[in-house]
Formats: structure tokens, sequence, C-alpha cells
């Protein structure tokens, strides 16, 4: 039974398939009367929201289960937490510290194991920024995005694969030192953040500080601060759209009439990360079928 751990596992025949199951009508409910395991080693207001409504869309039962609930790694190995809620459930769905839980998660049971979140990768997040990009550019290939702020973190790989895949036009503005570790075809790294957007439809950033990297809050903030989008980069793209894919810090990455303006649909995303969430695990059931 296959997993879905990264965008870059999917190719794009199965990429675009889930985005069509994302947004098709009276697909049923094919996990009525079965449980999803929902393991949250780090919190998340949208991941939580979105893949429980999801489920309860699918006629399952979600089960959030809390890092103290299992200790994964600590009071029980990762496979053996797998081989458990394998029992129970027809799905496992997993945001990590460490991704390489998840591939010893997937290993360990055929009970397809999804990735809601890992320190490599957020193939959900991915899933729901294509779609948000199509509905606002009305395609995917071609659709001119760009990125800004921090390259090399799990979201911007994660855009990146599914960008490359599906044919949108990616530049990746970022300082050195965090630059896309990973070489992706089709994507296009640069220092500079107007050359960037220069044409852009789209034009995305994250925090610059996510969890786990207090420590290195100082030096990122520095070297991070020219690379906010503000009113005066979207000036250079004046009718791009604005994406965050939240929480965000208003005056850090992105200033509060950016993000609160008329040309953010950051709301639109954020509710697209239930809709893909869906389409995910349409196409993970079917296959397990």
């Amino acid at each position: 039974m296959r997993p879905l751990l990264t965008v870059a596992d999917l190719g794009g025949e199965a990429l675009a398939e889930i985005l069509a199951l994302s947004e098709a009508p009276g697909l049923g409910t094919p996990l009525a009367g079965k449980g999803v395991a929902l393991v949250f080693q780090k919190p998340s207001a949208r991941t939580r929201n979105s893949m429980e409504m999801a489920v309860v869309q699918l006629g399952g039962h979600p089960v959030y289960i809390q890092k103290e609930e299992v200790g994964l790694g600590t009071r029980e190995t990762a496979e053996d937490v797998a081989r458990t809620l394998a029992c129970y459930h027809q799905l496992i769905a997993a945001r990590v510290m460490d991704h390489r839980d998840l591939l010893a998660m997937a290993a360990a049971t055929d009970t397809p194991v999804l990735n809601m979140l890992s320190d490599l990768s957020h193939p959900l997040q991915a899933l729901a920024d294509l779609l948000t990009v199509r509905q606002l550019t009305g395609r995917i290939a071609g659709a001119k995005l760009a990125y800004v702020g921090d390259g090399d973190n799990n979201v911007c790989r994660s855009l990146a694969e599914a960008a490359s895949l599906l044919g949108a036009e990616l530049v990746i503005a970022s300082p050195e030192g965090y630059e896309l570790s990973d070489r992706v075809d089709g994507v296009r790294q640069v220092r500079d953040p107007a050359e960037a957007v220069e044409g852009a439809e789209i034009v995305y950033t994250d925090v610059w500080v996510s969890m786990g990297q207090d420590a290195e809050a100082e030096t990122r903030l520095r070297a991070l601060a020219p690379y906010q989008v503000n009113e005066a980069l979207m000036a250079r793209c004046s009718d791009a759209h604005f994406l965050h894919c939240l929480p965000a810090r208003r005056g850090e990455e992105v200033t509060a009439d950016v993000i609160d303006g008329p040309n953010s649909a950051v709301w639109r995303q954020a509710e697209n990360r239930m809709h893909t969430a869906r389409g995910a695990m349409l196409w993970l059931t079917a296959a397990a079928a």
C-alpha cells in the first residue's frame, strides 16, 4: 500500500488526480465505520481542523492522538506505534518532528501513512497551495509563482516539488545560507526579492522562525529582514495574489496591509487544506482497496 510522505513520491499524474478528487462532488463516504489516526507530535490549528473535518466528510471517525499518548520514538518505536494503530484504523496520519519516523511507520505496516508535516516535507500544504493557485489563475501549468524568504524549509521544498511536477514556474528569493538545498527541475533561485516577483501572479512567504528554531531566532530575523513581503514589493507585481501557509507574524515576514489586503488569498488557501486533505485520503484509500 502506498504512503504519501512527500510530493516527490507522487509523480505528476497522482498529484493531478488528488487535486481533481479535492473538488469532485458526490464521492460518497468510503470511510464509513472506519477510523483515521491523527498523530500530532507538533500542534496545529489548520492541520487538526482540516483533517478531522475531511475524515468526517468521508464518513470516517478521526482520532486525535497527542504526542504524550504514544511517545513516538521514546515510549514506543515508530514501527510499533504504526503496527498498533493499524489494528484499528484505515489510515494513519502523522505530524512529526523527524521525517525518518514517517519512513519507519510506512515500512512497518500495509496501512496507508499520510504525512501531515515533517522537518523535510509538508505535502498537504503543497496540495492546498496548488489548488488555490489554480482557482486564482485558472491554471497550474505556466502559472508564475514567487516564494520570498527561507527557501530551505519544508513548505518551500514541497511547493517546489509540486510546481515542478505540474509545470508551474517558481522563483525562490532567499539570502545566502537559506537557499533550497535540493535541485528541483524548473525552479529558479535568486537573491533579489524584486527579481523573484517580477511578473509573478502569486507571491508566497512563510514564517522566518518555526517551531524548534527559537535558538536561531535572532540570526534568522537579521538575515531575512530584507525579504519581508510588503506593499513596496507587491507593487512590483500589482495584480499578484498573496499566499501564506499560516500562522503569520505580521511585521516580520509580511506586513498587515499585505496579508489583510484585497489581494490576499490566505483564507481561501486555509480552507483548501480541508478539501485537499479529503482528496489525499480518497486517493490513499482507493489505492488500499
